[in-house]
């Protein structure tokens, strides 16, 4: 008669875990890369986004399509990237549900490290969205008016600010059961934070009631903050809010897509 001895996992040092971390971001990178759908959505819809509003409503906002550019421009970065980070969550359920998040249980590799690749990972997404949307404005006649340090410090605070809002697209990722359910709810929860708010107007011109909620909204504060560091006017408290915006979204909600990811996967 053998009796059987049961040895406990090995602990995996914080080292560790931020390498299988950063491994399965490359792996992130790579299904942008190799997902022709994706990569066409990426590069088509900050175009279509700024040649529809700039066309569209430019003459009848602002009286001038130039002078609407310059003033929409920063708020279509916003629009563009937020909308971006819906594909975090999307990734996340597309893999729980093909088995991945299986396959990845029997590696031994950091529990939270498929969570924080997929997060990590989509910095290129964005990256790729305020590249062709400033890009492809100045084509149409946008111009830079402040200087290149401030132009990085606008992309950078919106990186940061997606990547908050990626926490909250995981959460939704892990609590959903397919990706087009992702893509339905996270539009759902986006549409009020991107179109409720300056990005398209100015928010004197809208009804008294909408305006409360456009005062408050981080997306509005985040808008004004990128218009003074590509355009001009005072930056420092709408880039302090933007930021405490921030902190705020993953404080609430990086806790809950860990705790979701954890009982799911």
């Amino acid at each position: 008669m053998t009796t059987t001895t049961f040895v406990p996992a090995r602990r995996l040092s914080p080292v560790t875990g931020l390498r299988n971390s950063l491994t399965l971001t490359w792996r992130s990178v790579l299904k942008i890369r190799t997902n022709p759908e994706d990569m066409f959505g990426l590069l088509l819809q900050p175009i279509m986004y700024l040649v529809l509003f700039t066309y569209v409503f430019g003459g009848s906002i602002s009286g001038s399509t130039h002078e609407y550019l310059q003033m929409s421009l920063p708020g279509i970065m916003v629009l563009s990237v937020v909308f971006a980070t819906l594909g975090t969550g999307m990734l996340l359920s597309q893999d729980v549900a093909t088995g991945v998040f299986d396959r990845f249980r029997a590696l031994p590799i950091a529990r939270s490290a498929p969570l924080a690749g997929a997060i990590l990972g989509d910095n290129v997404r964005y990256l790729i969205s305020i590249a062709v949307t400033l890009g492809f404005g100045m084509v149409l006649g946008f111009r830079i008016l402040t200087s290149p340090l401030a132009a990085v410090a606008a992309c950078l605070l919106l990186l940061v600010f997606a990547l908050a809002m990626c926490w909250v697209s995981a959460w939704i990722g892990m609590l959903v059961k397919s990706a087009q359910g992702v893509q339905w709810w996270g539009f759902l929860v986006m549409f009020p934070l991107v179109f409720g708010s300056n990005i398209l107007t100015e928010t004197a011109k809208m009804p008294g009631w909408l305006q409360a909620f456009v005062k408050v909204n981080p997306v509005t504060y985040l808008t004004e903050a990128e218009r003074a560091l590509l355009v001009g006017g005072p930056a420092a408290t709408a880039v302090i809010r933007s930021l405490l915006w921030a902190l705020g979204i993953v404080v609430v909600f990086a806790p809950l897509a860990v705790r979701a990811y954890r009982r799911r996967a």
